[in-house]
């Protein structure tokens, strides 16, 4: 049974005020305690290690699947390995995600490798967001790897968010796209007090007239720390955009570095980088109609991070 935490935290990371009607698996201090699966979504466990296979059937359309993990301890590390099947010309919507409540002093822990297959003609949008709070001492610490293999003329929408309570985490992201494959990757990212986080994508173009956007945005606050590298590889006639814009604060610290290659004359690829303050003028005119100068600063921020 989930308890009040429990749904608090399934609100945070997955927009979830109730159970979903569709297919959706929650995990819980490493182990699954709720599941639903649907007539076109199937959700089975691994045998040979912990995570689930996630089985959308082809031509599946509007339907969704909910996959969050709930860390309530501490001194836990849970590893999941979770495979996705995005069956041909299907359309879903893929909602993850990890909430941790550390009310201890132990680090709470949480390692999700998941493994995408969309097939042709398939369109998947994942969103995956990341949440942390409580009281303790302990650390809170999350570490995603998604790996996604898109076939020819499919579309892949990524919503990769993390905007509070996290104190450490390295987040990796691999993605190759065949043939008349799309993808665009929005990340999200706030850091402050002393966190670190360290954020890696890596697209490789493969398939002729492939395309990728990727946008990151970031807030670093406080004595936090950021790194970020992206990797954009043309092996064919493609195009590719990198845009990743930071707003330092306090004494923290932004380390971004793109990189593009191409390996084919056609292949056309871009890269844009930029970090800097809030610019005075913004929170002068906020200020003048009536804004505090904190709530003028959380305005823009908030905006920034949309």
């Amino acid at each position: 049974m989930l308890d009040a935490l429990d749904k608090l935290m399934l609100e945070k990371v997955a927009d979830l005020h109730e159970i979903p009607q569709g297919a959706f698996n929650i995990r819980k201090n490493g182990e699954g305690v709720q599941r639903n699966t649907t007539a076109n979504i199937d959700i089975v466990t691994k045998k040979d290690k912990s995570g689930i296979d996630v089985i959308v059937k082809p031509y599946t359309k509007g339907e969704s699947v909910h996959i969050p993990v709930i860390v309530t301890q501490d001194n836990i590390t849970d590893v999941v390995y979770n495979t996705f099947e995005i069956g041909e010309y299907s359309d879903v919507l893929v909602v993850a995600g990890c909430g941790i409540h550390n009310s201890g002093n132990h680090t709470s822990q949480h390692d999700g490798i998941h493994n995408f297959f969309v097939r042709k003609g398939a369109k998947l949008k994942y969103v995956e967001k990341h949440y942390g709070q409580g009281e303790g001492q302990g650390q809170r610490v999350l570490n995603p790897k998604t790996i996604i293999d898109a076939e020819a003329g499919s579309v892949v929408e990524l919503e990769l968010i993390q905007i509070k309570g996290i104190d450490r985490t390295k987040r990796d992201t691999e993605i190759r796209l065949l043939d008349n494959a799309k993808l665009v990757v929005t990340e999200r990212l706030l850091t402050y007090m002393d966190q670190e986080a360290e954020s890696s994508i890596t697209v490789e173009l493969l398939g002729a007239d492939s395309s990728a956007q990727i946008i990151s945005r970031s807030v670093a606050q406080d004595n936090s720390k950021q790194e970020f590298y992206f990797d954009l590889v043309g092996r064919n006639k493609s195009r590719g955009h990198i845009q990743c814009d930071a707003i330092i604060m306090h004494n923290a610290q932004v380390h971004s570095t793109p990189k593009i290659s191409a390996y084919h004359s056609e292949a056309q690829l871009v890269h844009e980088a930029a970090i800097g303050r809030i610019e005075s003028e913004q929170l002068i005119k906020l200020m003048s109609i009536g804004f505090s100068e904190k709530e003028a600063e959380d305005t823009i921020l908030n905006g920034f991070l949309k």
